[in-house]
């Protein structure tokens, strides 16, 4: 196939959240897989609503989730492009002036309604004569502008979706621009996608009603043999199944960054969740992205569980690699030779990756020991191996002192436990034990801080 180009429009009228994440990592794993191009266009045509702030809290949430793009626009910069197409959109006779206020509009609906007739709009603008328009911009009417649809069954298959159609005979023709001049989300979108050469739309399935409207305009601004191919994906909701909100700050990536998290973890459950393929940990985005088939996911919408995600975070770290974390282990001092057997020796009992600086001043700060029998652990310091100490040092010192005090289970470990880490729980003392070393552990076993 060619190499895709997809592109993610986010509106920066708020923080992304975890839906929205979906939306943008099927679009960059699907050109990841395919060695395509992925661009990150910002749609803020609603210059009242978009703010700076949130389009860059957005670029750092994706870059948070590795996803990087390969071109960054807003359409806040494009007007004349998109004056142009409107432009050409009259002249071809397909883009017309209404002058109905919204409350007309409404009680038209609610005639239509109780009739029991659809609530599409009947073009009764369309009937004006000239002068009538003039009368009505006389009296201060400022018309809004229609896209005239051609009345067909508009078809195509859709890669998430399979067979697809809208009869546009059931659909209003859809306002591109208001009264005051500003453009709804159609036109400016398929504007850019012509012009930025779109060959893929991968998109949530509350857009598929859009789809045969945008294919008329594609097919009258660029002509026919230009469309796009299209993939409406499932949507997620809440686990309560309530729709997800940029206003809310429900689920918002920047605040499951904040709770600690995995980014690979929000990554594969955006994607896994609602379709074919079991939650499970992946390695990376190119792992998640090899995996990837459209065609798997669900035709339902599919619910959102953060206690899910929190066991899926705490299983990524748990397979997480030392090369995968080690400059992120740095940030937090945590270098040097102790540093790769550390990691593997307590990744394993992390829940969140900031738990690992307690432990590093477990193996190689100060605590202060818990003495739960001083005389037990009298009898552990003088049974203690010589160095080195090494993977076998737990073992050996461990039979010696059931040897020479009849302890064993947990009589014999949880003392040992409590005066060496502090804890009640934690990684396999066998792999802590050689990195504490025995001038820690001999002077906590002495009940010293150290």
């Amino acid at each position: 196939m060619p190499h895709p180009i997809v592109r993610f429009a986010p509106s920066p009228t708020g923080r992304i959240h975890i839906g929205n994440a979906r939306t943008a990592l099927l679009n960059f794993l699907y050109a990841k897989k395919y060695h395509g191009e992925f661009i990150l266009r910002f749609d803020d045509t609603d210059v009242e609503r978009s703010r700076e702030e949130f389009a860059q809290a957005i670029e750092v949430d994706l870059a948070w989730l590795g996803i990087v793009p390969d071109a960054v626009l807003r359409q806040s910069g494009r007007f004349p492009l998109y004056r142009a197409a409107a432009k050409s959109l009259r002249e071809a006779g397909r883009l017309y002036p209404c002058f109905e206020t919204a409350e007309e509009l409404d009680r038209k609906r609610k005639r239509q309604q109780a009739r029991g007739l659809p609530p599409v709009y009947d073009r009764a603008a369309l009937a004006l004569s000239g002068p009538e328009r003039a009368r009505l911009e006389s009296d201060g009417r400022r018309p809004h502008w229609r896209f005239i649809l051609d009345h067909e069954i508009v078809r195509w298959t859709d890669l998430a979706r399979g067979d697809s159609h809208i009869d546009c005979a059931s659909l209003s023709d859809p306002v591109l621009l208001r009264e005051d001049g500003t453009y709804l989300y159609t036109l400016p979108s398929v504007v850019d996608d012509i012009e930025q050469k779109i060959t893929h739309i991968i998109r949530g399935e509350d857009h598929v009603t859009n789809t045969a409207v945008q294919m008329q305009l594609f097919e009258v601004l660029a002509g026919p043999g230009r469309l796009p191919f299209f993939a409406h994906h499932n949507l997620l909701a809440s686990v309560g199944g309530e729709a997800l909100s940029k206003r809310s700050g429900a689920l918002s990536i920047g605040a499951l960054r904040d709770s600690g998290i995995e980014s690979l973890a929000v990554a594969a459950a955006a994607v896994m969740t609602g379709s074919s393929v079991a939650l499970h940990p992946v390695g990376s985005l190119d792992e998640l992205a090899a995996s990837l088939d459209l065609g798997e996911l669900s035709r339902t919408v599919a619910r959102f569980d953060p206690a899910e995600l929190a066991a899926l975070s705490a299983r990524t770290l748990h397979g997480l690699s030392f090369e995968a974390v080690r400059e992120r282990l740095k940030a937090y001092d945590i270098a040097g030779h102790k540093a790769k057997p550390f990691w593997l020796a307590t990744r394993g009992n992390l829940s969140a990756f900031l738990e690992v600086v307690d432990w590093w001043r477990v193996v190689a700060g100060e605590i202060a020991p818990v003495v739960e029998d001083a005389e037990f652990l009298a009898a552990a310091r003088e049974n203690m191996p010589g160095e080195p100490w090494d993977e076998t040092v737990w073992a050996n010192w461990t039979k010696a002192l059931k040897d020479a005090t009849g302890r064993k289970g947990r009589a014999l470990f949880h003392p040992l436990r409590l005066a060496l880490t502090g804890r009640d729980n934690g990684p396999e003392l066998a792999a802590l034990l050689p990195l504490i070393g025995k001038t820690k552990a001999a002077a906590r076993l002495s009940g010293r801080a150290a």
